[in-house]
């Protein structure tokens, strides 16, 4: 899909308002409005309590590039998903995605803790989770 296309798309969304722009949107997805992605609970110890949500197209390339994507505030991995088209990417280009999701009791704003040295250490926190998903993503 190319960028005139992905910005076309962005147009014809809906407005969005709320505090952090996106209101409900990334919380309260719309009745019929589905993401391809899948949640995948046993990829390790996961001490940043996240969940995992990955994506995988049927046209996935030999040694495919693997992308992880992290959503905004006050979004989920699968409201991120629609609204910037991660999977439809992935489908055309034949890459495989991994989406981590925040929740709510690690911040209740939705927001990952990039400014928490217990989430940004080597083998701690979030960054380990994700780490955790990586290895886990590429033996699926």
């Amino acid at each position: 899909m190319s960028l005139a296309k992905n910005i076309e798309l962005l147009r014809r969304l809906p407005k969005l308002n709320g505090i952090n722009g996106f209101g409900d949107f990334g919380r309260n997805l719309r009745p019929g409005s589905h993401s391809p992605i899948v949640e995948t609970t046993d990829f390790g110890s996961n001490p940043g309590g996240l969940r995992m949500f990955s994506f995988a197209p049927d046209n996935l390339q030999p040694a495919p590039g693997l992308v992880v994507v992290l959503h905004g505030c006050g979004q989920t991995a699968a409201a991120y998903d629609l609204g910037a088209g991660w999977s439809t990417l992935a489908k055309h280009f034949g890459f495989a995605l991994l989406m981590p999701q925040q929740q709510p009791f690690n911040n209740a704003n939705g927001c990952f803790n990039w400014f928490n040295p217990d989430d940004t250490a080597r083998d701690s926190g979030e960054a380990c989770s994700i780490r955790q998903m990586i290895a886990r993503r590429l033996t699926i």
